[in-house]
């Protein structure tokens, strides 16, 4: 009588780093850290540019209207992502983008008035490329139903982000001192040419999500209770930025090295990118509800050691405190963000969060700067307090009963993505907030 043979079990995926490679092979990171440095290079860029010729009145107002074309372009460009596909939309934005960078260098250089330096800004926020939402929406797309290798992904592409806020401010200053003040945002516009060129092109861009009219923008609903709660989230995140960011810089001042800021500010993305590998390689068992919740109480007791600074060296151990919350809150707000969004609208969704966290911190600086002016230093670092810690009770009132019930919509007849791009992931069953894998931004 023959033996039957035991079924082979099939190989598992690769987890962690060698998963997220194996995925999209090692030229997709690397073009989209370099295409995403940009967003990194240009408000400081800015800032560093218009203050050493105009003042800091116009830096100030310049760089505002920089974030508020970001803030408002940044869903525009995610919606048309979806609807026509990463290529096309991202080579569009990246050319435009590079002759608005070149277009308000030149302005300021040429002393044109403070209405065309202002109208060029916002252009230039409106045309930003959205490289990290996008890059996003991408690895969650290749991932597919492999929810672990979804976080690994994120988690990820989240901690790229830290490291690109670590090193453009630096190089931006580096830059402003040896060469020019007007070579962070020319170097932004080569880096946003190129390397965002290299992105859109490469072979896992997706194409469209649907069809394209207004059947395909009706049928599926983007907001939801749970987006709508994570971009508060990301909203008040901002705004604890900004405040402490301010913060920084005002104390700077007081003690007479207003140069000193930037490095101070600069071990909190340290610490973030630190913590950020540490989740992708140990991403642990606890649901992403869960994750956000802790991270967000974490980083809200974190804050509050702003308030005994003294010193540059207090204040530079302070924020390398809070980084250490950063990136695993991002992790998990970006996780929450992808499983709350459509599928069909993740670039869309992506954005929107990117988009809060934009906002939080124009509205934080808003209210930080006056507060500073008048009352201190410690006054900003009370606005990144304060949000903060509104930020956490939002979360643990609010997360696991709106979040807990998040889940796909139902799969839309005739959605197919191009044949040339990974499918999209299914909608799946619903999930319940324990159900939740590990995540990512």
């Amino acid at each position: 009588m023959p033996t039957s043979m035991p079924t082979p079990s099939p190989t598992p995926a690769p987890a962690g780093f060698r998963g997220v490679f194996a995925l999209g092979g090692p030229a997709l990171p690397v073009h989209g850290f370099l295409a995403r440095l940009p967003a990194a290079l240009c408000p400081i860029g800015t800032l560093l540019l218009i203050n050493e010729r105009d003042g800091i009145g116009d830096a100030g107002t310049i760089a505002a209207a920089l974030w508020l074309g970001q803030a408002l372009g940044g869903p525009v460009i995610g919606r048309l992502a979806d609807r026509r596909g990463h290529r096309p939309v991202l080579l569009v934005a990246c050319v435009a983008n590079a002759a608005v960078l070149l277009a308000l260098v030149a302005a300021v250089l040429g002393g044109l008035p403070l209405a065309a330096r202002i109208a060029l800004a916002v252009a230039a926020g409106l045309t930003a490329a959205q490289v990290g939402p996008l890059a996003r929406a991408r690895w969650a797309r290749l991932a597919g139903e492999d929810k672990a290798l979804v976080g690994a992904a994120l988690s990820f592409d989240t901690t790229l982000d830290e490291v690109g806020f670590m090193v453009g401010p630096a190089l931006a200053g580096i830059l402003a001192v040896t060469v020019h003040p007007a070579s962070a945002l020319v170097l932004a516009a080569a880096l946003g040419l190129v390397f965002g060129t290299l992105f859109a092109l490469h072979p896992t861009a997706p194409g469209p999500t649907g069809q394209v009219g207004a059947a395909a923008r009706g049928d599926v609903r983007l907001w939801s209770p749970g987006l709508a709660l994570l971009f508060l989230v990301a909203v008040l995140q901002g705004a604890a930025w900004s405040g402490a960011n301010t913060g920084v810089n005002a104390l700077a001042v007081a003690v007479g090295s207003p140069g000193a800021a930037g490095l101070v500010w600069a071990a909190m993305a340290v610490t973030s990118s630190v913590a950020g590998f540490v989740t992708v390689a140990r991403p642990g068992s606890a649901s992403l509800t869960v994750r956000l919740r802790r991270t967000i109480a974490a980083q809200a007791l974190l804050t509050l050691p702003l308030l005994a600074v003294s010193g540059l060296w207090g204040a530079a151990f302070a924020v390398a405190g809070i980084g250490l919350a950063v990136a695993p809150h991002l992790i998990a707000l970006f996780g929450l963000v992808e499983r709350a969004g459509p599928a069909r609208r993740m670039g869309e969704a992506m954005t929107l969060a990117g988009s809060g966290l934009i906002i939080g911190q124009a509205l934080a600086a808003a209210a930080s700067g006056p507060l500073a002016a008048a009352y201190g230093y410690r006054a900003a670092f009370a606005v990144s307090c304060a949000a903060a810690a509104a930020s956490a009770v939002l979360a643990w009132a609010a997360a696991d009963r709106i979040l807990g019930a998040v889940a796909r919509p139902a799969p839309v007849p005739g959605l197919s993505p191009s044949p040339s791009s990974p499918p999209a992931p299914s909608p799946g069953p619903r999930r319940s907030s324990p159900g939740l894998p590990p995540a990512r931004r």
